[in-house]
């Protein structure tokens, strides 16, 4: 495509714009990285902004060392994971159910999931189902209350609709069933899709909090989210710079602190986008061109 001397101005303009927007969103990190990699002194006086002054690593030495932390990236890891799984699992299957032109109660079935995604449960019903189901203090708690959702529901089962109905055609002339169908054709063509709802649920249950201060009270099940969130809402990192060595209180300041568990709960998310990326930019624009 040849673009003329003002579309090259706009296009020009329009990469500089998108460039500063870019920059605005990433410069909050670079200041965290900043601020957990200079020495107290320079952090403590304000003169820190995108560049670290008098270099020390303290900080993350002293992260690196809280078994507490690493119990909390454990959990997390955990809940994303299995969570994530399990909500494409239910997702994807009821999807591919209401896809299907020939199932039985379609109609009445999909009046009902759209009727969750405009009517959400309260939140004191949902305390006491979670109480009476026993899941209270398990970490099931913060997995099983947002497995399925009706927003997912609808983008998968409208990518599946969007599948020829020839490939069901000939499946169903080759001996296959609709459970043969479903695993062997249908989720192996959806990988833009799946991916999408992957990364989406992932991000959402990684940085959830909320349900474990509803339903956790064991300290040995709170997520990583929880722990960054006592620090720096209600300022718990003086308390965990108290029960350190000596030296790493001196080379490190509560703000350092936050900064650099901010960084430590963000990295994994950063680690896992590159690998998704690829669907991702397909799955977004799903619906996007209409043929």
């Amino acid at each position: 495509m040849v673009f003329n001397k003002s579309e090259r101005i706009f296009q020009g303009i329009n990469n500089v714009v998108f460039l500063l927007v870019s920059l605005t969103m990433i410069a909050p990190l670079i200041n965290l990285l900043a601020i957990s990699l200079s020495s107290p002194l320079f952090v403590n006086s304000k003169r820190v902004l995108f560049w670290p002054k008098g270099f020390n690593v303290d900080v993350y030495e002293t992260i690196f060392g809280l078994q507490s932390l690493w119990r909390a990236m454990g959990v997390s890891v955990w809940i994303t994971v299995v969570g994530t799984a399990l909500t494409l699992f239910l997702g994807s299957s009821l999807s591919y159910a209401l896809s299907r032109r020939n199932m039985k109660g379609r109609t009445f079935v999909l009046q009902a999931v759209v009727i969750t995604f405009i009517f959400t449960s309260p939140l004191i019903p949902t305390y006491l189902l979670v109480s009476a189901l026993g899941l209270k203090n398990t970490l099931w708690a913060l997995i099983v209350p947002s497995a399925l959702s009706a927003f997912y529901v609808l983008i998968i089962k409208t990518f599946f609709e969007g599948i020829s109905a020839e490939i069901f055609e000939s499946a169903k002339m080759d001996g296959c069933t609709e459970l043969k169908i479903y695993y062997r054709i249908v989720l192996p063509l959806s990988k833009p899709v799946m991916a999408t709802i992957a990364l989406f649920h992932a991000v959402f249950q990684w940085n959830s909090y909320f349900g474990a201060l509803m339903y956790i009270t064991a300290r040995d099940l709170l997520p990583l989210q929880i722990i960054l969130r006592n620090m720096v809402i209600e300022d718990q990192a003086q308390k965990v710079l108290n029960n350190v060595s000596t030296e790493a209180l001196q080379n490190a300041t509560p703000e350092m602190m936050k900064a650099g568990v901010i960084l430590f709960a963000t990295l994994p998310i950063l680690i896992v986008y590159p690998f998704l990326q690829r669907y991702f930019v397909k799955g977004a624009m799903l619906g996007s061109v209409k043929e």
